[in-house]
């Protein structure tokens, strides 16, 4: 793993779903307990990503895509096979996650600061920076019930790319806000690409994932397709 961030060995991961479709079933079996099957979203996943790469994954809404995310992040584990990851990760899954309603711009920083791993030194001396990224200075003291919803996301990002990070998680984050954040959002990602860090990007943005992965991997149906030139991937994926 000297020279790898991340790899997958073999992996699968399941979850359940219910069974019952139709009303007449659910009312008969309304006082029994909830039938279930299950049903593979990844299976026999194997792909390395090198330190310092930029990697795309694309495919169909079900395909696997945030699932490997998750699974990257460690907030599920598999099934089966062997997850490894060398380094410290910042997850862009579900921005602003650890975030209170009820709390303020400011108290949320800290909050979601320390939920991301960093100490109250290091939030008080990048308070000013996410902040001003973000671009909510003048609400930065209003309770976030009361932000809209790309304000919301906006603090999130501020404070997860401010983090101390080996390895960069973006899924579909790049909708929210305007196109200006959108623009500011892109060249943050650059500028983490130049620091050589690692970056694995989720999106429905084929002319995003064109600019920025250095290589992708097309997910199909929980499986890897194909992985390698970004390109090749992006045409296999529009037939």
């Amino acid at each position: 793993m000297e020279d790898l961030a991340i790899k997958f060995d073999e992996v699968g991961k399941k979850f359940k779903k219910g069974r019952t479709l139709l009303l007449k079933e659910a009312l008969i079996d309304v006082f029994k307990p909830a039938s279930t099957e299950e049903f593979w979203a990844l299976k026999n996943v194997s792909f390395e990503v090198k330190k310092g790469r930029s990697i795309g994954i694309i495919g169909s809404n079900g395909s696997g895509k945030s699932t490997i995310l998750k699974l990257i992040a460690q907030v599920m584990v598999p099934n089966k096979g062997k997850v490894t990851v060398s380094g410290q990760i910042a997850p862009l899954i579900e921005l602003g996650a650890g975030f209170h309603p009820e709390l303020t711009g400011r108290e949320n920083i800290y909050l979601n600061g320390t939920i991301l791993g960093m100490s109250r030194e290091e939030i008080d001396e990048k308070f000013s920076k996410i902040v001003d990224f973000a671009e909510l200075k003048d609400f930065i003291d209003t309770p976030i019930k009361h932000f809209s919803s790309g304000m919301y996301m906006r603090l999130g990002f501020a404070v997860a790319v401010h983090v101390n990070l080996d390895i960069l998680l973006i899924d579909e984050v790049l909708s929210v806000g305007d196109f200006d954040f959108q623009n500011k959002c892109i060249k943050k990602m650059e500028s983490f690409k130049k620091e050589g860090k690692t970056v694995v990007f989720v999106s429905h943005s084929l002319e995003t994932v064109s600019d920025f992965c250095d290589e992708v991997i097309y997910l199909k149906d929980g499986q890897v397709y194909f992985k390698g030139d970004t390109q090749k991937a992006i045409q296999l994926y529009r037939q």
